[in-house]
């Protein structure tokens, strides 16, 4: 005969006797300190007997309601599959947390939408320069350095109400992504050409770029006064360098116009809008004759100007294009450190024509004659090629 024994390690017995109850204990109880006939000839063992069988029926029952603590014993621990702590949830501040930070999330979402609508109010070309038929230059990221000339033509023109202003001066202008001043002007890596090293090619290349900065973006020169660091730059023997333009800059006429060279406003007509000059364009280098490098460079410059107590702003382009020359010293008879000019042209955008004062005259929409008619419609921004020089005055598609 087997027996099968349960979890809690007691044999199962069929023939166990019923439980006592509680009043049947005390009865026996108090028979036997009263010394009665009738009382168990052995109490004491009666009661451990009926003590350990109570105890027993209490740990079932414990067990039955998710072992807790009884008779002193350790509560019960939790079977091998159970992990600790699988009956633990979350705190109650922990959940109600959530809904107070979702709180808080939201009032700081509606300050920000509420934020916006003020800044749009004041700026609502933030978003209609974003719309169907708005700014074509929304873009406002800075184009890539120009290594070559491009293949591509330049964006549209302006949508309707997308004219510049003191604050955006180059607002829906394809200007808008071109670097600033200086910036936009950088030099290719120098290397060895023309029987001339590559420290003599770098040193062609900075005179080059210093040269461009002066003539078109001093500020001084700008206002029209007299270009010194420019013309210090130039080769002192050549006959049409620097010799030629001093006499230009002094005495303007049709054949000798410095604009030709330089970037000069006349102060009483036309002042910068801001103090940024947009600027695109590259330079490349090539050995010249033997103990020479060549450098050619052709830029774009975009003036914002306004008149004098004015907020109406009109845009001037300038683009030019040059070749400059550095000889070897221990080859030629030159002066050290100066530049020998080779060649240097200029078309111009939005100017008086057929003037030659030595200063441009921008016009602006206010003006009577602001607009030319009956010339060649030329896009000052267009950089793929360099256009023929015009019969009389062109009319501008934009500046």
């Amino acid at each position: 005969m087997s027996t099968s024994t349960p979890s809690d390690g007691r044999p199962e017995r069929p023939d166990d006797p019923p439980a006592v109850s509680d009043e049947q204990w005390a009865q026996l109880v108090e028979q036997a300190g009263a010394g009665a006939a009738d009382a168990p000839k052995e109490p004491s063992a009666r009661a451990r007997m009926v003590t350990a069988r109570l105890r027993a029926l209490d740990e079932d029952a414990a067990r039955a309601r998710g072992g807790a603590r009884t008779w002193g014993r350790k509560p019960a621990q939790p079977e091998p599959w159970q992990p600790e702590g699988w009956r633990t949830g979350p705190a109650w501040q922990q959940m109600n947390g959530r809904p107070r930070k979702r709180r808080r999330i939201a009032g700081t979402l509606g300050f920000v939408a509420v934020l916006g609508v003020l800044v749009i109010a004041v700026r609502p070309s933030l978003v209609t320069d974003h719309l169907p038929g708005g700014n074509p230059s929304v873009d406002t990221l800075p184009l890539p350095a120009e290594a070559a000339p491009p293949t591509d033509a330049p964006p549209g023109g302006p949508g309707p109400g997308l004219r510049p202003t003191p604050a955006e001066p180059f607002r829906g202008s394809p200007a808008l992504r071109w670097a600033e001043g200086a910036d936009g002007i950088e030099v290719p890596e120098a290397k060895a050409a023309g029987g001339m090293s590559a420290e003599q090619v770098g040193e062609a290349l900075r005179a080059t770029r210093r040269l461009l900065v002066v003539s078109n973006l001093d500020p001084a020169t700008l206002r029209g006064e007299k270009p010194s660091e420019a013309l210090k730059l130039l080769e002192p023997k050549q006959d049409n360098g620097r010799e030629r333009l001093a006499r230009s800059l002094a005495e303007p006429g049709e054949k000798d116009d410095p604009l030709l060279m330089f970037t000069r406003f006349d102060p009483d007509e036309a002042r910068q809008a801001g103090d940024v000059v947009k600027v695109r364009g590259h330079m490349t280098f090539e050995g010249g004759r033997p103990g020479s490098v060549e450098v050619h460079a052709d830029y774009t410059f975009v003036y914002p100007v306004v008149k004098p107590g004015g907020d109406e702003v009109a845009r001037t382009i300038v683009r030019r294009r040059l070749t400059t020359v550095l000889y070897d010293p221990e080859r030629y008879r030159v002066t050290p450190g100066t530049l020998a000019l080779l060649r240097y042209d200029s078309r111009f955008g939005n100017t008086a024509c057929e003037v030659y004062d030595g200063l441009l005259h921008p016009r602006f929409d206010s003006d009577p004659s602001a607009r030319h008619t009956g010339g060649e419609l030329v896009d000052p921004y267009e950089r793929r090629t360099w256009p023929d020089q015009e019969e009389g005055c062109p009319t501008l598609s934009r500046t």
